[in-house]
């Protein structure tokens, strides 16, 4: 899905605060935020998990610079024999911790043994794809959620567990502290089949309300 037209749309029909958070936030940038390489968002999704984003976008430049074709090029994403072949002991001077490269190398074995969808997840339902992708150590719930809304586009995805979406709920929403699993279910009823824009849209706002905050 690229045009939100038809999404943001309806959204605006559905839910008067999501009318609100549109008018407040703007044109929708879910699109520019897509990465296609499925193998190289399923390591992004490890490096970036449980550390603030500044942080995760420095180790992620070191990362991929052991993977640059030449010595001192600019770096990239490693296909998943070279992630497999790499030493842990290179991973960890990146700036990995332990329990992060245990998760690459077993994100590396899934994908070279085809246990891993590679390639096929385009034909799966948003479930298959979770039970697949799950089954690597490190990958949750919540990085299968993210993987299907920032890899394969998928407009559907409600990500309850995540922080940013709950804050920006609670903003909208103008509640004092943060919904239950159930109130954001309930809720997000009316968002369907677009769930995942009304995600983008939340995240929207706080980081915007954020930003003012600090100014």
């Amino acid at each position: 899905m690229r045009n939100y037209g038809r999404a943001i749309r309806h959204l605006k029909r559905a839910d008067p605060v999501l009318r609100r958070v549109v008018a407040e936030t703007g044109p929708c940038r879910l699109a520019k935020e897509l990465n296609a390489n499925q193998f190289g968002a399923l390591v992004d999704a490890i490096l970036y998990q449980q550390i603030s984003y500044r942080a995760a976008q420095s180790i992620s430049r070191r990362f991929q610079k052991l993977f640059a074709k030449q010595p001192g090029g600019r770096g990239r994403p490693p296909r998943p024999p070279e992630l497999w072949a790499i030493s842990p002991r290179k991973l960890r001077a990146a700036g990995l911790s332990r329990q992060k490269v245990k998760y690459l190398r077993d994100l590396a074995r899934h994908a070279a043994d085809g246990s891993l969808m590679l390639g096929r997840f385009g034909r799966m339902t948003d479930q298959e794809v979770l039970e697949n992708v799950t089954q690597v150590k490190g990958i949750g719930a919540w990085t299968g959620h993210m993987f299907l809304m920032f890899c394969l586009g998928r407009p559907d995805v409600l990500p309850v567990g995540d922080f940013g979406f709950q804050c920006g709920f609670r903003d909208a929403y103008g509640m004092k502290s943060l919904p239950a699993k159930r109130t954001l279910e309930k809720t997000a009823e009316a968002w369907r089949p677009y769930r995942s824009v009304a995600t983008w849209y939340l995240w929207a706002l706080r980081r915007k309300r954020t930003a003012a905050r600090r100014a």
